[in-house]
């Protein structure tokens, strides 16, 4: 049985240039893996919605498999609502990230908890267009970074589109291994909701980090990751 590609699936306001580092420590490791640029975080087109989203991730999954997702944040809800048909599927891993139930938004997952995180405060509304706030931004999203790294991830991040956070979900979960990973410091999606949505998963697993251990500690990340190379 050949191993899966990890395909990785940014969260908002990012792009897959946020999954470098990973990238690096996969390659040396002989591990295969891909990156997908998400619409809603790589346009100003405020009309763009999650459903946007996935029809970009099965349109560059499609000729590529057996595969694993890898969901960071936002792309969880990206990442179920997309499963059901994409081919090849071997299983997902949930990266800190927002799985909507059934009939959900992303922005019920957090709702649902009545739990505010650092990040929320940075957030700026404009003309349905999501901001970030640099500074406190770069503290919630990359607190175990060395300063030179948070300059420049938070240089790189883009705007996010609200519309994006307010599509519901409409598929059904599919036969598929799902591993939830709890980042334990993190400042924007906080721990205790993390450790709730994690029930939803059928493993389990957590990592001392902040919210983006592809930056922070991608070695740890890929250590977590390299074992799912022999789900069948």
């Amino acid at each position: 049985m050949s191993a899966p590609t990890f395909l990785l699936v940014h969260g908002a306001w990012h792009g897959s240039w946020c999954w470098q580092r990973l990238g690096a420590v996969l390659d040396e490791r002989g591990m295969a893996w891909l990156a997908v640029d998400l619409p809603s975080s790589s346009s100003n087109n405020s009309s763009i919605d999650l459903t946007s989203d996935v029809n970009e991730l099965r349109r560059f999954a499609l000729d590529h498999g057996p595969l694993v997702l890898v969901a960071h944040s936002y792309a969880g809800a990206v990442c179920a609502e997309a499963a059901p048909k994409i081919d090849h599927l071997r299983g997902i891993v949930y990266l800190a990230a927002l799985v909507p139930r059934l009939g959900q938004t992303p922005s019920d997952v957090t709702r649902e908890y009545g739990l505010r995180s650092s990040l929320d405060e940075a957030i700026r509304r404009e003309e349905g267009l999501l901001r970030l706030d640099p500074e406190p931004a770069a503290q919630a999203l990359y607190g175990d970074c060395d300063e030179e790294t948070q300059r420049w991830a938070i240089d790189q991040v883009t705007t996010q589109t609200l519309a994006s956070f307010r599509t519901a979900r409409t598929s059904e979960n599919i036969a598929v291994a799902t591993t939830y990973v709890i980042c334990q410091r993190d400042q924007s999606l906080v721990p205790e909701v993390q450790r709730e949505v994690a029930l939803r998963c059928d493993d389990i697993v957590e990592i001392d980090s902040d919210h983006s251990p592809f930056l922070s500690h991608p070695d740890e990340l890929a250590d977590l990751l390299e074992p799912m190379r022999f789900r069948g």
